[in-house]
C-alpha cells in the first residue's frame, strides 16, 4: 500500500511538472498570450484527474487502464 501511495505522489508531481513546462514554453518561449482563466481551468482539470486517480487507487481500480481495441 505504501508503494502505491508513493507511486501516486510521483505521478502527481510528474503531471504537474509537465503541465507547468507546457505552459512555460507556450507563454515565455513562444510568446503566446494565454488568458489566466484558461490556465485556471487547465489546473482544475488536472486536479480532477488527480482526484480520479486517487479514487481509483483507494477503491482498488488498479490505477491506469488503456482501453482495448477490438
Amino acid at each position: 500500500m505504501l508503494a502505491s501511495v508513493i507511486t501516486f505522489l510521483i505521478y502527481v508531481c510528474v503531471l504537474a511538472l509537465v503541465i507547468y513546462l507546457v505552459l512555460w514554453v507556450l507563454r515565455d518561449v513562444l510568446g503566446l498570450p494565454i488568458p489566466e482563466r484558461v490556465i485556471q481551468i487547465l489546473w482544475v482539470i488536472v486536479a480532477l484527474i488527480v482526484i480520479l486517480w486517487l479514487v481509483q487507487m483507494v477503491m482498488g481500480g488498479g490505477g491506469f487502464h488503456m482501453p482495448m481495441l477490438r
